[in-house]
């Protein structure tokens, strides 16, 4: 049967096996085409399955972070005939990540000096996240020519990620001066009117690998990768915003697990 045939599986906050699995199986990548954009669409009006999704990739990004490679993450998400179990083990790869950052930031091994592209990634959130009118120069109707016009202008080719599992949807973007030349801010925005900011711009310098800059309720976790430096930006809860930011540096083809490793 069908997911179509079976518009009752993720209603409510997922309690059965089957909403579960189903769940689980969006983080693995096991769903159809058709079946992953139903529930992508699901998670944006259901905060508790959103949550839920949230704390499985938690989990997973963990599991990569405490075991090093060639080592593959056990069959936490492949085992189907025990999903109750994972609700558990969820909060326990909570914890272990939280404990991993805490205990990374007392030690001042997440980076002692904060680049200037994060204290411009701070600041452009700051004028543009409250912008009612023109938060961006260019919306989301028009991605590829945004992604189009900022790749030419950084040199660099450029690829907006989806934070639509958190329940984020692309506003737009636009072009910012950067501290050596041209930076990019794409902005992302959810059903509450909260805003997030990612800050892209070319990074040369290899050694740096993760911070955060607080200020005032807002938090930008920075990062570099591949000669380019990175920033997500926005306010609320730190553990979830370093959450979103892992997801979107391996989407954009870094390696998140190396910040806890």
């Amino acid at each position: 049967m069908s997911m179509n045939d079976r518009p009752d599986r993720i209603k409510t906050v997922p309690e059965s096996g089957d909403q579960l699995r189903l769940l689980s199986a969006l983080v693995d990548g096991e769903l159809s085409d058709s079946e992953r954009a139903e529930v992508e669409a699901r998670l944006v009006s259901d905060p508790a399955a959103a949550c839920r999704v949230t704390h499985y990739r938690a989990q997973k990004a963990a599991l990569q972070a405490l075991f090093p490679k060639p080592v593959t993450v056990p069959s936490l998400f492949v085992q189907r005939r025990t999903p109750w179990w994972r609700v558990g083990l969820a909060a326990v790869a909570c914890l272990l990540v939280g404990a991993a950052f805490g205990l990374l930031l007392g030690q001042g091994r997440l980076g002692a000096e904060q680049p200037a592209f994060a204290q411009r990634a701070d600041m452009a959130y700051v004028v543009y996240a409250p912008e009612a009118r023109h938060p961006v120069e260019v919306g989301a109707a028009d991605e590829a020519q945004l992604v189009a016009w900022l790749s030419r202008r950084l040199e660099r080719p450029l690829s907006i990620p989806s934070l639509r599992e958190y329940g984020f949807g692309l506003v737009g973007g636009r072009l910012l001066p950067g501290d050596a030349g041209p930076a990019a801010q794409f902005m992302y925005q959810n059903d509450g009117g909260e805003r997030l900011t990612l800050y892209v711009t070319v990074f040369a310098k290899r050694e740096l690998s993760f911070g955060t800059v607080r200020r005032d309720g807002r938090h930008t976790i920075y990062w570099a990768s591949r000669g380019m430096g990175y920033a997500l930006s926005g306010r609320g809860d730190e553990a979830r915003l370093r959450m979103i930011a892992a997801d979107t540096c391996n989407a954009l083809g870094g390696h998140a697990e190396a910040w806890v490793g």
